[in-house]
């Protein structure tokens, strides 16, 4: 029997094995554990789906594979043949690399008959994408596989089809912002002449950040807003009130406080807390909130759902708890999804003031410096404060300055004025 690594979910068809848990000879159960496999920004643990003692093991730490994949070879009970057959992927059909070429080449430029009910084309997430990236339309392709499913050589054949006609390719559907970025290749460089080099591969993790700033930054026209906000209060009500939440196994940062100050904030400036879709902007009525967690493998943003709803206690132990799976890469996807506003604070680290990439689809980011004693003018009187440097990072299809402006005022408003009764416990 063979075991094959199983669909992924949607938009997901591949990954990295990170860990092997198991070796050629050992006995497995069904639903035990046998690799964990890094997919996007997360690591996923692959059960196994039937019993039986490990013949052959097909993969190897650090090698990337696909859904349906062979993982293991397996000798097992006639009872456990089932549900191996069940659980498995798509069974292998005929090899892509070499479609019947006339098939393929006969795809047409309108529409097929699949449009039965309005239902995609069948295609998996890494064609869909692709298509998109290239502004092509999954409709006008016909699929040679079973049941009409594209495969890569069924869009190749449309593209060159598309390439020799007289009219030349066809901007009917144009390319998505940012698409033209990410096709352009920089020439390569021979480092090497100049001095000797040590080349290293990027990680998956560290591939999909560059993908996705490299998306951002070419998708939204950015604003970025700088001042300053007040944090005494804050400082002194978080050494007064730390040990009490450690005695609560809760650690108080001054991000509880933000966490706190930001939510309230957005009630009152809604178009910061949504996203735009295609001509129609999406004002959430939720608030969830990313945390970006710096950790040895790259930057991960899980997710603080329902931030409204929760006290400053609650929000200091998820916060500490979802860092800590970031870290050791224990998040999972879902975990990374449905953000619909992000803070990064470099305070820690002693950062000032930068200039974060707003996380698409959200349309604003908050970056938060070191706080440190400054000589303040209050009341014609020169007072030492804390103060905190703070960046507003937006995007300027949805958000205009003015409004930006106003966000930020009372974002300090609410910081400096945070009330000792939102933290007490």
């Amino acid at each position: 029997m063979e075991l094959k690594l199983p669909n992924l979910g949607e938009g997901a068809d591949s990954g990295t094995v990170v860990n092997l848990f198991v070796k050629e000879g050992d006995q497995i159960t069904k639903d035990q554990p046998i690799l964990e496999l890094e997919n996007e920004k997360a690591v996923a643990t692959i059960p196994a789906t039937a019993a039986g003692t490990v013949t052959k093991i097909h993969v190897r730490t650090g090698e990337k594979i696909t859904v349906g994949q062979n993982l293991l070879s397996l000798t097992t009970t006639e009872t456990a043949a089932p549900a191996e057959k069940d659980a498995s992927v798509t069974p292998p059909s005929k090899p892509k690399e070499s479609p019947e070429p006339n098939k393929t080449e006969e795809a047409k430029a309108e529409t097929p008959k699949e449009q039965k009910s309005g239902s995609p084309p069948a295609a998996s997430p890494s064609i869909r994408k692709l298509a998109s990236d290239l502004g092509l339309d999954l409709s006008r392709v016909q699929g040679s596989e079973r049941g009409g499913r594209i495969v890569l050589a069924d869009l190749r054949a449309y593209v060159q089809k598309l390439q020799s006609s007289p009219a030349g390719p066809q901007p009917a559907t144009a390319a998505p912002a940012g698409a033209t970025s990410s096709v352009a290749k920089a020439e390569p460089i021979d480092f090497a002449k100049w001095g000797a080099v040590t080349r290293k591969p990027l990680s998956p993790l560290r591939q999909v950040i560059a993908r996705r700033m490299s998306e951002s930054w070419a998708a939204i026209p950015r604003v970025t807003q700088f001042d300053e906000a007040d944090v005494t209060v804050i400082t002194n009500l978080r050494k007064q009130y730390a040990p009490a939440y450690e005695q609560k196994a809760a650690r108080l940062t001054l991000t509880s406080f933000l966490l706190k100050s930001v939510v309230d904030t957005l009630k009152k400036h809604p178009l910061l807390n949504a996203s735009l879709d295609q001509s129609e902007m999406v004002i959430k009525n939720y608030f969830h909130i990313g945390i970006a967690v710096d950790t040895e493998a790259g930057l991960i943003v899980p997710i603080i759902r329902d931030v409204d709803k929760k006290s400053v206690l609650e929000l200091s132990k998820e916060l500490e708890a979802l860092a800590k799976k970031a870290r050791d890469r224990k998040i999972s996807a879902e975990e990374l999804k449905g953000g619909t506003f992000t803070i990064s604070n470099q305070g820690g680290i002693g950062s000032g003031h930068f200039t974060p990439i707003v996380n698409k689809p959200e349309v604003a980011i908050l970056g938060l410096g070191r706080g440190a004693a400054k000589p303040v003018v209050r009341e014609n009187k020169i007072e030492v404060r804390v103060m905190l440097p703070i960046t507003l990072a937006y995007d300027h299809r949805l958000i205009d300055g003015a409004a930006a402006a106003r966000f930020t005022v009372d974002l300090v408003h609410a910081v400096e004025n945070f009330k000792e009764d939102d933290v007490r416990v």
